[in-house]
């Protein structure tokens, strides 16, 4: 246990110093709160009740789905994984040390956000705080899950950076955070209901937890944290 925890802080202190977590866990996100964050809440006089969920929910998605994959494919889709077998290394390591590490700095961005939004925008605090971050964590893990099979699945970087945007864009543009779901056609709006960020973005918007909107995201966690184990045996068994 010792030695694990060893390897998430170290993995955390890597990250801290990596400019692709740096620039899609903190840089891009908050420099889009700090943009969009006036723009909207000055079209829109109801975005001051929804800014902290929205800005969140866009932080999370790019970190999870941009930002968590390529380290992975560093490790996984060259020689790295070699070096674990050789040294006796679980191969799950890599995964669970990158995304524990990413959860981490996640969830510090989104705190960021509800504690600074209020201040410069004059964001509404959400009501029930308790299960505000309950719906934060739930909704972290989920994107990570995927950022965590694109990680695993795909062997090439440019080929990554082409998914991971194809599941960037439709996580923004559909869930609700720009403009309220029932604007979109009835199309867009189904697609949407398959996406961690429309169910996220619902249920933190929720003053009590809503089963409704926490299945959702459930199930989706369990079948990419499937997908990871299924990808990783087969590794081994290569």
């Amino acid at each position: 246990m010792s030695a694990f925890l060893y390897g998430v802080a170290l993995q955390w202190k890597l990250d801290i110093r990596s400019k692709t977590m740096l620039i899609t866990c903190y840089l891009v996100p908050l420099m889009f709160f700090a943009f969009m964050g006036g723009i909207f809440t000055s079209i829109n006089p109801e975005a001051h009740h929804t800014i902290i969920q929205s800005m969140t929910v866009f932080g999370v998605s790019m970190g999870a789905l941009i930002g968590l994959p390529p380290p992975l494919v560093e490790i996984y889709g060259g020689n790295i994984k070699n070096v674990y077998k050789v040294n006796g290394v679980p191969l799950f390591l890599g995964v669970v040390t990158h995304v524990i590490s990413a959860f981490i700095h996640l969830f510090m961005m989104s705190i960021i956000i509800l504690v600074v939004a209020p201040i410069t925008f004059n964001a509404t605090i959400p009501k029930n705080l308790p299960v505000y971050v309950g719906s934060l964590i739930v909704f972290i893990a989920t994107t990570l899950s995927i950022g965590s099979a694109l990680g695993v699945l795909v062997k090439n970087i440019s080929k990554l950076t082409m998914i991971s945007q194809i599941v960037f864009l439709p996580s923004i543009m559909l869930s609700g955070i720009m403009f309220p779901i029932e604007m979109l056609p009835k199309g867009f709006e189904e697609v949407g209901k398959v996406l961690p960020a429309t169910w996220g973005y619902r249920l933190m918007t929720c003053e009590k937890f809503e089963v409704a909107f926490l299945i959702p995201l459930i199930v989706i966690l369990l079948v990419f944290v499937m997908v990871c184990g299924w990808v990783l045996v087969r590794i081994v068994r290569r």
